[in-house]
């Protein structure tokens, strides 16, 4: 099976799922999208498997920072440029495994994903 987990290294989420994978003997490739950007055709499959409302971090500080008319009426579009302007906006962690994609971090998710 062919495991990515996106995100960025230092966040507290990330290193639940780091810890989840690893402790599971899931082999599994990271990509750091702060580190390493993300590409809009990859926000655009996450946004058509999950929904951009689920991708896009609005809890967090950078969301929260923005100017309200940068907030406002925001669409598939208007989120999606947010995000690649600043990936800190995308949720973390996304996991693909097998074209199979979790957005945010349970366990009992991980666990039906790799039937543990």
């Amino acid at each position: 099976m062919s495991v990515t987990i996106y995100g960025i290294k230092n966040c507290d989420t990330m290193k639940k799922a780091f810890t989840w994978l690893q402790d599971n003997g899931v082999d599994y490739a990271f990509h750091d999208y702060k580190s390493k950007g993300v590409e809009r055709a990859q926000l655009e499959r996450w946004s058509n498997a999950a929904g951009w409302e689920k991708v896009l971090n609005k809890a967090g500080t950078t969301f929260r920072k923005l100017p309200d008319d940068k907030k406002a009426d925001l669409t598939e579009e208007k989120a999606i440029e947010l995000m690649l302007e600043q990936p800190s906006m995308i949720k973390r962690p996304i996991l693909d495994a097998d074209g199979k994609i979790e957005i945010g971090f349970k366990p009992e998710l991980y666990a039906t994903v790799f039937e543990r």
